[in-house]
């Protein structure tokens, strides 16, 4: 195990690591640790809705349970193990999280596919190499009506637009 160490953002101590950086140990259990790939500024949105989405579970809401799960597919902390290559499928599932824990999350605004690319593209400018996955899966969740996809606010179809866009939830977003 790797030693405890401090938090400078919260000041509150880490808890351990394993030799390999992948999981944390608490009460000497095992948990798969945060995707460090992932930016401060996106990882702190995504734990916010974690948390929320647990105090939702202890107060009885119905939507909670699949808010804790999608938060923690988007954190890499469920699913395919973050710091191997995934398979499409569970690509696509991490890419659906996050899209659905940011907007909850942002609650009404949109989100830039860019964000979502940056969560489960890996560290640096590996995130780019996402850009067309995650524009896939969010034209899929658009033809299904999950959400829509604007530019300058007005919806566009993904597949024909050119330039930057934004998602929202859309009319059958559960």
């Amino acid at each position: 195990m790797v030693a405890t160490e401090d938090d400078p953002a919260t000041g509150s101590a880490n808890p351990p690591r394993t030799a390999d950086g992948h999981h944390i140990v608490v009460d000497g259990r095992k948990w798969r640790a945060t995707d460090p790939g992932i930016p401060d500024k996106l990882r702190q949105e995504l734990v916010d809705e974690l948390m929320a989405a647990r105090r939702g579970v202890r107060a009885g809401e119905s939507d909670a349970r699949p808010r804790v799960n999608d938060a923690k597919h988007a954190l890499g902390e469920r699913g395919y193990a973050w710091w191997e290559e995934p398979a499409p499928d569970e690509l696509d599932t991490r890419i659906t999280a996050t899209i659905h824990a940011l907007l909850r999350k942002r609650d009404g605004k949109t989100i830039c596919p860019s964000d979502v690319a940056r969560v489960v593209g890996g560290p640096d400018e590996q995130w780019r190499s996402r850009m067309d996955d995650v524009r896939r899966v969010a034209a899929g969740l658009a033809a299904d009506g999950t959400v829509v996809i604007t530019q300058k606010g007005e919806p566009v179809d993904l597949a024909t637009v050119r330039g930057p866009v934004r998602i929202a939830f859309g009319p059958s977003a559960s």
